[in-house]
């Protein structure tokens, strides 16, 4: 099973990620965590990407696509694996497509209009050190401006200001909606609505991936 995770910023991808990884043991594969690794190991991948990146470059489809094909073919996704914020555009659905089309799979889009997100978004500090997330509305540090996990100072991302967010959210929803119709062609999309408590989106999460693994071993039975 391949979950594929879309989302604008500030959704709960990652955390609905990780709850799904918790729940069925499928790795939680995010490209930026790719990139971050594969820059701190010094992989020739890593190398490439950062030379791109010291450039003020966008990575490329190319490396970010070798990055996903040498990670979903590790023996640990070989009962599926979640894909979290990928792919971001057709050119890359298609290519996920060719390198493993033969997974079952299910696209879940945590969806939340754009007044929640912002609310939820400018309240938003994370950990200069550990990069916990934290919010000032729903998830307080005990101590104001200190990280709970590590003591470091939290602080406010550049992306999370609003006039960042409202063009973040623009390029989300234009590039979006084609692999929307994508995915609801190939009759494995679905929606869940972001702005419940994170306990209640998980659940709709799981009804989905539920559902879909029943579908499978019923088919497989049936063969």
């Amino acid at each position: 099973m391949r979950v594929i995770l879309l989302g604008p910023p500030g959704s709960g991808k990652g955390t609905q990620g990780g709850l799904v990884e918790h729940a069925y043991g499928f790795p939680l594969i995010s490209t930026g965590n790719l990139l971050r690794d594969a820059v701190k190991a010094r992989t020739e991948l890593g190398l490439k990407a950062e030379s791109l990146m010291n450039r003020g470059e966008l990575v490329n489809d190319e490396i970010v696509l070798e990055l996903v094909r040498e990670r979903i073919f590790r023996e640990d996704c070989r009962r599926g694996y979640i894909l979290n914020g990928f792919p971001r555009n057709l050119a890359q659905a298609d290519s996920l497509e060719a390198m493993n089309g033969g997974r079952p799979e299910v696209a879940i889009e945590i969806d939340i209009d754009t007044d929640k997100l912002m609310q939820r978004l400018v309240r938003r500090r994370m950990c200069s050190k550990c990069e916990l997330i934290f919010n000032l509305e729903e998830r307080k540090p005990s101590r104001d401006g200190i990280c709970d996990a590590c003591g470091s100072t939290l602080f406010q991302r550049d992306d999370d200001k609003p006039e960042v967010i409202l063009e973040r959210l623009r390029v989300y929803r234009e590039k979006t909606e084609p692999l929307v119709a994508y995915y609801q062609g190939k009759n494995v999309y679905h929606r869940v609505d972001g702005s419940l408590a994170a306990d209640a989106v998980f659940e709709a999460v799981r009804k989905i991936i539920d559902g879909e693994m029943s579908k499978i071993e019923g088919a497989r039975s049936q063969g």
